[in-house]
C-alpha cells in the first residue's frame, strides 16, 4: 500500500486567502485535516473536499493527534496537521515530530504567514525602517508555559527593538511594567487583534496605555503585542529612506548618478 507523507501546513493568521498556495493544495488533497481548532478559524476548512474527514485537535492531547495521524497515514490517507500562523512559531511541532519519528512515519512542513507580518501589512507598517531599527524580536512573557531566563521579556527589551510580544494579552499589566523600563511609558505601541479576520481590530497606543486599552476593549486572547519606534513610521513625514533606491547610491544592478 502506497502511504504519504503527513503534512503540517500553515493556516496563516485567519484569512483563508493567507494560506500559501502549497499549503491550500496540501488540505484540497487531504483525506484527513487535524486541525488546531482552538486557534484556526473553521473558514480555512472551505479548501477541504466533501470527503475528507476533519478532526478538532482542541480537547486532544498528545497520544491522541498522533495516534489519530498515524492511523490514518498507515491506511494510505493523505493526512494535513492544520496548524495557526507558521507552525515553526509557538506551534508545538516538535513534540508531534518526534513521535512520528519513533514510529518510522515521514513527514513535510509547509510554512505559513504568521500574526506579526499579518499585523505589519494592515498596518503599512515596516519593522525593520532604516536608521531606526533593523531587528525585530518574536517572543512571548513567561506564564504557564517557561521562557529560558536569557530569553526573558526584560533581558530582550533591552535591545529596544522592532518587537512582537504573542501569547501574552492575559499578562498585559506585567508586559507593560516590562516594557516601560526600557521603551519608555510614551514609546509607542499597538494591539492587533485577531488580524486578518473578519473581526480584526488595530489599536494604536503607548506602552503606558497598554493595559488601560486592554480592559476598555475587553481583549482577552488571539491579540498581538506590538512595541518600538518603527511604529512612529510616517508619522512625522520624515522617516529615514533606505540606501538601495537612493538616486546617488552605486550597486551591482544600478550605479549611482552624481
Amino acid at each position: 500500500m502506497k502511504t504519504h507523507p503527513i503534512t503540517f501546513v500553515g493556516a496563516g493568521p485567519g484569512d483563508p486567502e493567507l494560506i500559501t498556495v502549497k499549503g491550500m493544495k496540501a488540505v484540497q488533497e487531504a483525506d484527513l485535516v487535524v486541525y488546531a481548532g482552538s486557534l484556526v478559524p473553521e473558514a480555512l476548512l472551505q479548501w477541504a473536499s466533501p470527503e475528507c474527514l476533519v478532526e478538532n485537535s482542541a480537547e486532544m492531547h498528545l497520544d491522541e493527534i498522533v495516534s489519530t495521524m498515524a492511523g490514518a497515514h498507515r491506511s494510505g490517507k493523505r493526512v494535513v496537521r492544520l496548524h495557526t500562523g507558521d507552525p515553526s512559531l509557538y506551534g508545538a511541532i516538535a513534540e508531534q515530530i518526534t513521535e512520528l519519528e519513533k514510529r518510522g512515519i515521514p513527514f513535510r512542513v509547509i510554512p505559513g504567514v504568521t500574526a506579526a507580518f499579518a499585523a505589519a501589512a494592515a498596518m503599512g507598517l515596516e519593522f525593520t525602517l532604516p536608521e531606526v531599527s533593523q531587528t525585530l524580536i518574536l517572543t512571548r512573557m513567561a506564564g504557564r508555559t517557561p521562557v529560558p531566563e536569557a530569553e526573558a521579556l526584560a533581558s530582550l527589551a533591552e535591545h529596544r527593538a522592532s518587537m512582537a510580544v504573542y501569547l501574552s494579552i492575559a499578562m498585559i499589566d506585567r508586559v507593560a511594567e516590562v516594557l516601560k523600563k526600557t521603551y519608555g511609558e510614551d514609546a509607542p505601541a499597538a494591539i492587533a487583534y485577531r488580524v486578518s479576520q473578519p473581526d480584526e481590530r488595530i489599536f494604536r497606543t503607548t506602552v503606558g496605555g497598554l493595559p488601560d486599552l486592554v480592559r476598555k476593549e475587553n481583549i482577552r486572547k488571539t491579540a498581538l503585542i506590538l512595541v518600538g519606534d518603527a511604529l512612529n513610521q510616517g508619522v512625522s513625514g520624515t522617516d529615514p529612506k533606505s540606501r538601495l533606491y537612493d538616486r546617488a547610491f552605486t550597486h551591482e544592478y544600478r550605479r549611482g548618478e552624481g
